[in-house]
């Protein structure tokens, strides 16, 4: 029996699905990019080093802006692919029109092959980045594996050294 979940836990390490540090999975939701594209954020960020940063306000989505400029302004961390999202399941259909259409004139085309928007899991997110405000960006720093190298949420200019400091000590 105990080789039986050996072999299981063996499975599931080498299959790679989606799971994280501290035994957590990121959640498989699929969500659409607003280049049109479907992309399940878990499989998305596998192979190589990226960072996630995701919204659940209009708000958040604003910091997200600031911190997008800073990773890309940032010598040790502008190279690291940046995926962005938006968690709209809980706005009414005309708003999420809205949303959609406003990044879309907002970003260039490489940026909206990389910003995606979920409609769905709204709790299963909350609870992986333990959200305790709407209105703070949530940011991953994952490597390869999806291994979570740094967390963090709120403003760029109050965490970006954290994340810079942690990216550099894991390379």
């Amino acid at each position: 029996m105990a080789t039986q979940y050996r072999t299981f836990a063996l499975l599931l390490l080498v299959s790679g699905l989606g799971l994280t540090a501290c035994g957590q999975f990121l959640p498989t939701t699929e969500g659409e990019t607003l280049a049109g594209q479907r992309m399940i954020l878990a499989e998305a960020l596998r192979g190589q080093t990226t960072v996630l940063i995701m919204g659940f306000s209009r708000d958040s989505g604003t910091e997200g802006d600031h911190w997008a400029a800073a990773l890309a302004a940032d010598p040790a961390l502008k190279d690291l692919p940046v995926y962005r999202a938006a968690m709209l399941e809980a706005a009414p259909g005309f708003v999420r029109s809205l949303v959609k259409s406003a990044l879309r004139r907002q970003l260039s085309a490489a940026e909206q092959q990389h910003y995606v928007i979920l409609e769905r899991d709204e709790s299963l997110w909350r609870n992986h980045f333990a959200v305790t405000s709407d209105k703070d960006p949530y940011l991953l720093l994952m490597d390869p594996g999806g291994k979570i190298l740094w967390r963090g949420h709120g403003a760029a200019h109050d965490l970006e050294a954290q994340m810079r400091t942690c990216f550099i000590e894991k390379k």
